[in-house]
């Protein structure tokens, strides 16, 4: 079962940036609404991309100066990495099957 991992600013370049693989990386905080309705759909998402797309987490709270360097201005906040360069991001909620179509499409450009 794969599963979101989360990622701290000690971390991000390792797993995100030097990923061999699209990274989806998910922008929450715990206070926040909406982060807390996209969480399980994140998880959903890992499951069902495993071995196709790795997704992580990134608390704004814990880790803002990460937050900053991407201008992660509202939350959710969801950006894809591609070989350590962002070339997607999703602000606020999103159905499964809403983030799934996007995320076709996208990879289907990546391939």
């Amino acid at each position: 079962m794969s599963k979101p991992i989360h990622v701290t600013q000690t971390d991000f370049d390792s797993h995100i940036l030097q990923a061999t693989q699209p990274v989806v990386v998910d922008f929450w905080a715990e206070w926040c609404g909406p982060c807390r309705r996209l969480a399980p759909v994140i998880d959903q998402l890992a499951q069902d991309y495993a071995g196709r797309l790795q997704f992580a987490k990134v608390n704004v709270d814990a880790d803002g100066e990460l937050a900053a360097t991407y201008q992660v201005e509202g939350i959710p906040t969801s950006i894809v990495f591609v070989g350590g360069q962002e070339i997607r991001r999703f602000v606020g909620y999103m159905t499964r099957e809403q983030f799934a179509r996007q995320l076709e499409t996208l990879l289907q450009v990546v391939a």
